[in-house]
């Protein structure tokens, strides 16, 4: 009997008004058990189990292989039939003969034609030869052992007369005999193993050949190959990829070519870390259809995006590509020459900067030899590392001058201190009204040399300014009015640049710049299409690949906009003719060596040795009386936010006496006193140019209040 659960709860009675007599009132209901379910049939539970174990992942593995190593045999058999077959008709010459004919090329259809017929006339030739073999073999069989019988009496004679025996005179024959008695017996031995394991060997070998060739549907192949993981790039692949772009042109054009749409295909080379292959493309495809489907073709071969680069050699209708290891792009290449070997030195004139490496996996050297340098990119790229390594090369040439300004203010250029004629480092205004009379000063320079006599041979001079579009997008005015940024004819930062690239060149004064997120406003066109090397880190749109390198380089095939900001962190898109380029690009991609801070001191230390010593002016004077609020307040500049580490490096840079041995705490000690304590935002400790600002507004209104009383 089961039992009986009994479950209190309140019915409330609609008719009753009162929530007490509501309350009240209370109900008894007995609720049974649920009757028990009935059991699972045996078919059901058979059927459950037979599912589960057919669609689990080991059986499907399992089944994947056994399917997979059935094909693999089956097909390369018909891999080997077909090329046996080939081997002995005109087929293969035939196939090509149409493919060129699909491709437009007849002159090279022309030419398989012609292989194909002399292919027929061997083939007859042969046959013809086949109706005399028999008996020519007869012949040859019976000269053959008449000679051979003659022989062995010969021998059998000679050994006679040595043992004064006549028996020996059969004896060769007798042990040739027996040879092959011997021979007979072996084959009688081995022939019912040779029946069973032959068959089984001639399995393995096509086995091999399937196996090689991938000869099984994509379903069954495994895992790391149906991802397309490591997988080599071929003839057959590259067709296929190039076939799936969505150009119908392409698409019909390689179904014409049946299995020879290979014949678009150059050789593949090995070039680097990857391959390349150049593709002549059919009649009715222009080279930039291939190219505005880079996305596309990429995935079509397996792999990123940022591991196929096209580009457009000289041969006409044709693209070139080069197709990145799986992954190899994301490997770090070897330190910088400049670090490893202290012996190294600079030759402005003759020599070439190590910069890195192209994708090939060759160095990447970049000649310097009057040349105006712009490089750019977004921010946190690189750029300053790439401009500095160039820097730092030359530096190794003792009669190089360098003029340095650095509108960012963290300390990067440090190292040049006892080396540059002048080093400005701040992200204030008033640093960019010290650049750009350092920059003018350059102009007077270069108009003395100007006004030298022919011939006179003057040493380089080199004018840097790292964060070049702080100057471009200052909005200060002299006392003239002249505005110190912009691009108008007015324009002091701008027009002293225009005049050193209009005429710096001839006499060895050169332009240096680096600068981030190009515009229009914070870098003109003038000035930039007015460098002679420009060089571009990840951009964010084409347009801004266009103000980078100029339209010649990226309709050629250069897209730093497609780099990925962040892990390709010092790769560069160059246009230049200082820098090997292959014929017909107009660009190359360089990967360049970071050098560290330690690195870069250890170089300008060994550049210093080399010299007589030079006195750097500076743009602060030191001892002065400082305001440290005030001074934090101009290293944080136009920036919202600035972090505690980069305000303590700003304000070492701006007066190393003063601030040079600041840590946290004293940065926290002034903030706070002022009512502007650092805060964390994003994770980190950032001190705030509104806080500030506020803090020196209540610091004066007390001031004047104090003055009043």
């Amino acid at each position: 009997m089961s039992e009986n659960v009994v479950n209190l709860h309140k019915t409330p009675d609609p008719a009753v008004d009162t929530a007490a007599e509501s309350a009240s009132v209370t109900t008894l209901t007995v609720v049974p058990n649920p009757a028990p379910a009935a059991p699972i049939p045996l078919w059901v539970r058979s059927g459950r189990a037979v599912k589960t174990a057919v669609t689990h992942e080991t059986t499907r593995t399992a089944a994947r292989t056994v399917v997979r190593h059935g094909l693999y045999t089956f097909n390369g058999g018909r891999i080997v039939a077909r090329r046996t077959w080939e081997a002995r008709t005109p087929a293969r010459y035939e196939r090509m003969q149409r493919a060129a004919e699909a491709a437009g090329n007849h002159e090279i259809a022309a030419e398989w034609e012609e292989r194909g017929q002399r292919f027929r006339e061997a083939r007859h030739r042969r046959r013809m030869d086949l109706l005399h073999s028999p008996l020519d073999a007869a012949k040859g069989i019976g000269v053959g052992v008449g000679t051979g019988v003659a022989g062995l009496i010969a021998l059998g004679v000679i050994m006679a007369i040595n043992s004064h025996d006549v028996k020996d005179v059969v004896t060769p024959i007798t042990a040739v005999i027996d040879f092959i008695a011997t021979l007979i017996y072996i084959v009688q031995i081995v022939t019912p193993y040779a029946v069973v394991l032959g068959p089984l060997f001639a399995l393995l070998a096509l086995w091999a050949v399937g196996s090689k060739q991938q000869a099984a549907p994509a379903w069954a192949l495994p895992d790391n190959v149906r991802n397309g993981e490591g997988e080599p790039i071929t003839p057959s692949i590259v067709v296929k990829a190039l076939r799936d772009l969505g150009i119908p042109a392409m698409r019909n054009a390689i179904k014409e070519m049946g299995d020879a749409g290979a014949s678009m295909l150059g050789p593949i080379r090995i070039a680097g870390c990857g391959v390349e292959v150049d593709v002549t493309l059919p009649s009715g495809v222009s080279t930039n259809e291939v190219q505005q489907r880079r996305r596309k073709l990429a995935e079509n071969l397996t792999r990123h995006e940022h591991e196929v680069f096209i580009t457009i050699p000289q041969a006409a209708r044709t693209v070139r590509l080069w197709v990145a290891d799986s992954g190899a792009l994301d490997e770090p290449i070897g330190p910088s020459p400049l670090v490893t070997d202290e012996s190294m030195t600079a030759d402005y004139a003759k020599g070439r900067a190590p910069w890195g490496q192209d994708l090939r996996g060759d160095a990447a050297a970049l000649s310097l030899y009057q040349r105006h340098l712009l490089i750019t990119g977004l921010s946190n790229q690189g750029k300053t590392v790439a401009l500095r390594s160039l820097a730092l090369w030359l530096a190794l040439d003792r009669s190089v001058r360098f003029l340095m300004g650095d509108l960012k203010g963290v300390g990067d250029w440090n190292m040049f201190d006892g080396l540059a004629d002048t080093l400005i480092q701040g992200p204030t205004d008033e640093h960019v009204i010290q650049v750009t009379e350092m920059v003018e000063g350059a102009v007077d320079e270069m108009n003395r040399r100007l006004m030298a006599p022919p011939g006179t041979q003057f040493p380089p001079l080199i004018v840097l300014v790292d964060e070049a579009q702080v100057a471009f997008m200052c909005p200060l005015k002299d006392e003239d009015k002249r505005p110190y940024g912009g691009s108008k004819s007015n324009s002091r930062y701008f027009m002293a640049v225009r005049k050193i690239h209009n005429q710096g060149r001839a006499v060895n004064v050169l332009m240096w710049q680096g600068t981030q997120d190009p515009t229009d406003q914070n870098l003109p066109k003038l000035v930039r299409e007015g460098a002679h090397t420009r060089a571009s880190l990840a951009l964010g749109t084409e347009s801004q690949a266009r103000m980078a390198l100029g339209d010649k380089a990226v309709d050629g095939g250069a897209a730093p906009n497609l780099l990925r900001p962040g892990l390709d962190r010092g790769t560069l898109v160059v246009a230049s003719d200082g820098i090997a380029i292959p014929a017909g690009q107009a660009s190359i991609t360089v990967r360049t060596h970071y050098i560290d801070d330690d690195g870069a001191v250890a170089i300008t230390d060994r550049a210093k040795a080399l010299r007589d010593g030079v006195t750097t002016l500076t743009v602060i004077e030191r001892g002065e009386e400082r305001d440290p609020l005030a001074d934090i307040a101009s290293v944080v500049g136009d920036a919202s936010r600035v972090r505690t580490k980069d305000v303590l490096k700003r304000l070492a840079v701006l007066n190393e006496d003063a601030y040079g041995s600041w840590s946290f705490i004293d940065l926290k000690r002034v903030l706070d006193a002022a009512g502007a304590e650092p805060h964390k935002s994003d994770g980190v400790m950032v001190v705030s140019r509104d806080r500030i600002t506020a803090a020196l507004a209540n610091r004066d209104g007390e001031g004047s209040v104090s003055a009043a009383e």
